[in-house]
């Protein structure tokens, strides 16, 4: 691309953040040219649950985020073809301690539309639960979940032929000054550079993502064949409550980390906390683990992958257990949720330090550009 300032926006990286902030500077009346690498999603974006959460995200600053993006998805999902193939929470509570925080939360800023449900009402309200251990079932109506594989694309398409961003897919970012990023198809000029690089640590601005402390968090993810029921919502369980930050701070918390440590230390190692979400096909998403590094061992031991399965199959009343698919995700991961940074005039930094990318991004891009466009 030759020319001065050929487009209003530049942006390197088509994941969902790069996407986001397509639509964010598109709405904004910039011109737009998304740089990405791959000629089709391949990276983290379409390997998650696809699963927008709100309730249990930190407060005020990644639930306020998230609710945002939450509304961004419902409008912008019907528009690009994209289905909501379910809406909603329910975290279903197996321990005495669980059940402590869960009430502590209800007593806070997020718990509007949540409700606590006893056993029995929660068994007949979602028969596909197992009974054995089910004590209590938290449910939030804020959620939707879409199925990324397809998203991604869909959104990609949306963005091009009717809101006129220009793609150019298959090409690599090679370098970034103020103005120009320097590319395998030749340079593309810009008044603005946003750079998503997602999980690519080391190529563009490595220096800046190293000071923030940025690793990599490996997932393991499976899908179970299709089942005899209809999930009405996304699923989770009680190790979700020591990882996500809206539960973790909770003053209950500490007793059921103990008593998880004591029945289910194998599972807190492997950074599990169960999430289950369902496809169009009836087909489970089930995940996920948590395994660190730079980059993270490309090996996936197959006892984490048990550990996942059976605490499916603790909560849930599962017609299938097979698994017909498995593939490991990944995501950059930092002590903040977000990195959000200018390394040279006109050049923003972007990235989801915090494995909620589908669940923030859309409205991390309006602050970027509105910042862009205050400027």
């Amino acid at each position: 691309m030759t020319g001065s300032n050929a487009f209003d926006i530049a942006i390197v990286g088509g994941g969902i953040v790069g996407l986001a902030h397509g639509l964010a500077a598109v709405r904004a009346g910039r011109r737009v040219v998304v740089v990405e690498r791959d000629p089709a999603p391949v990276g983290a974006s379409i390997r998650n649950f696809g699963f927008v959460t709100v309730t249990g995200q930190a407060y005020p600053r990644v639930w306020t985020l998230a609710a945002r993006a939450r509304d961004i998805w419902a409008e912008i999902a019907p528009r690009a073809g994209i289905d909501v193939l379910h809406r909603g929470l329910m975290l279903a509570a197996h321990r005495p301690e669980t059940v402590a925080v869960l009430e502590s939360f209800l007593a806070g800023p997020m718990a509007k539309g949540c409700a606590l449900l006893g056993a029995r009402e929660a068994q007949e309200r979602f028969p596909m639960l197992r009974p054995e251990r089910l004590a209590a079932v938290l449910t939030s109506p804020h959620e939707l979940r879409i199925e990324p594989r397809t998203a991604i694309p869909r959104l990609s398409a949306f963005l091009e032929t009717e809101l006129g961003v220009t793609f150019l897919r298959g090409t690599a970012a090679l370098g970034v000054e103020p103005g120009r990023i320097d590319t395998t198809a030749g340079p593309v000029l810009a008044q603005g550079i946003i750079v998503c690089p997602g999980p690519d640590l080391h190529t563009l601005f490595p220096a800046e993502i190293s000071a923030r402390a940025v690793t990599l968090c490996k997932l393991h993810m499976l899908r179970l064949a299709p089942q005899s029921f209809r999930l009405p919502s996304a699923v989770m369980m009680d190790l979700s409550l020591v990882r996500y930050h809206g539960y973790s701070g909770l003053p209950p918390v500490p007793a059921l980390r103990e008593r998880l440590e004591r029945e289910a230390g194998e599972s807190l190692s492997a950074g599990i906390h169960l999430i289950v979400v369902q496809s169009a096909d009836g087909s489970l998403v089930v995940g996920d683990s948590h395994h660190y590094g730079d980059p993270p061992s490309p090996f996936a031991d197959e006892k984490v992958d048990r550990l996942i399965l059976a605490h499916a199959e603790e909560t849930l009343r599962l017609s299938s257990s097979e698994v017909t698919e498995r593939w490991l995700g990944v995501y950059p991961s930092a002590d903040e949720p977000f990195l959000v940074s200018r390394p040279m005039k006109g050049v923003h930094l972007v990235m989801v330090t915090s494995g909620t990318g589908m669940s923030t991004s859309f409205a991390l891009a309006e602050e970027v550009i509105g910042e862009i466009a205050d400027a």
